[in-house]
């Protein structure tokens, strides 16, 4: 199901490290990141919408890499 609300984009470089991906699945309190079993970094696409915008995964990651993409205000962006 695609998302309504909001989308995230994270860069590949960040998405193919697995301790980037194992710090942002720890950091996101409703469980948008997971990790594969090769410990790169997986988006939970249903869990999307639950976002609350806390900004801790911007936070996590380095400057510019991940983005939190506001659907509902023409996607307005939220980065470092």
């Amino acid at each position: 199901m695609p998302a309504l609300f909001i989308n995230v984009e994270v860069d590949e470089q960040v998405a193919q490290d697995p301790a980037l991906a194992a710090k942002l699945t720890e950091v996101c309190p409703v469980d948008i990141y997971a990790q594969k079993g090769d410990g790169t970094l997986a988006i939970v696409e249903e869990n999307l919408d639950e976002c609350v915008l806390c900004r801790l995964c911007i936070d996590a990651a380095p400057h510019g890499s991940v983005r939190v993409v506001k659907l509902y205000e023409d996607g307005s962006v939220l980065q470092s």
